[in-house]
């Protein structure tokens, strides 16, 4: 049994924190860069904005974006490993908070939905945790910002359903979100499971590097069509037209029931942010 110590997660999860929110993922920033060859015009000056914008807060180590997001902590927890020196969900909130604090970052937590009292902290975060065989322990931080988490949608479709009629939904979910999640848009779409594990798969499916295909080909065969028909709509960057709607489709997906076919997008903006470690 290998021990760790939560003052040492706590530490990592302040790390992770800053390093989501000052420095944009390499695999976004080469779809950035990517879109801004191939637009023109006020397109391609909005993605080269974005770009200079993701490059000055690495430099300046601040924000990317002003909605520094609610903080999702995913954690790996091999079950050879035994947490020492107190309460390891503290030592996670602790974590977020001092990094929140230090790097100026804004709170955006409140402590309930009707009442609405910031907690002042952006805390608690979210944690998920997956028990795998060995003994170490892999985090991962993703702070999502709700401008676009609040065009995410999800459906319950009947197992009949066809392929066509779900890639009807994901294209209507594009297009009610228009403008407002700040386009370019990175999509995590879940497939499977229940109501609750769909939508867990498609954020989960944010932290996929943009361009790593589906392991099941006909879901990887999905992605690309999807990608060509998101951005065949030309809402473009900003909501204000161009080729690049979407930077990348990712697919997750669970068995389900034989009378079950949710489907789940999780919408993310521009700014996606995350980073890991293994400890």
């Amino acid at each position: 049994m290998r021990k760790v110590d939560v003052q040492k997660i706590k530490d990592t999860i302040k790390r992770l924190c800053l390093k989501a929110n000052f420095e944009l993922r390499h695999d976004v920033l080469d779809a950035l860069k990517k879109a801004a060859r191939i637009e023109k015009g006020r397109a391609k000056r909005i993605i080269e904005s974005i770009i200079e914008n993701a490059e000055l807060a690495k430099k300046k180590k601040i924000a990317i974006c002003q909605d520094t997001g609610m903080v999702f902590v995913y954690m790996e927890i091999g079950q050879d490993v035994a947490f020492t020196g107190g309460s390891l969900r503290k030592a996670v909130n602790n974590g977020v908070r001092e990094a929140y604090r230090e790097g100026y970052l804004r709170k955006s937590v409140v402590d309930d939905p009707i009442i609405r009292k910031n907690t002042g902290t952006n805390t608690p975060c979210v944690i998920v945790t997956d028990i795998v065989d060995g003994n170490k322990v892999k985090i991962t931080v993703s702070p999502k910002g709700f401008g676009s988490e609040n065009k995410s949608m999800i459906k319950m479709f009947k197992p009949t359903a066809s392929p066509k009629e779900v890639e009807g939904f994901i294209l209507d979910v594009v297009r009610s979100a228009g403008p407002d999640a700040c386009p370019p848009l990175i999509l995590g779409i879940g497939v499977g499971g229940t109501f609750d594990l769909a939508s867990h798969l498609a954020k989960r499916a944010l932290l996929r590097p943009i361009g790593t295909k589906n392991k099941k080909r006909h879901f990887a065969d999905l992605e690309k069509k999807l990608v060509r028909d998101i951005n065949a709509l030309r809402v473009g960057p900003m909501g204000l037209g161009g080729a690049t709607t979407v930077l990348g489709v990712n697919i997750d997906s669970h068995e389900t029931h034989i009378a079950g076919f949710p489907v789940a997008v999780n919408v993310s903006c521009h700014a996606t942010r995350s980073a890991g470690a293994v400890l």
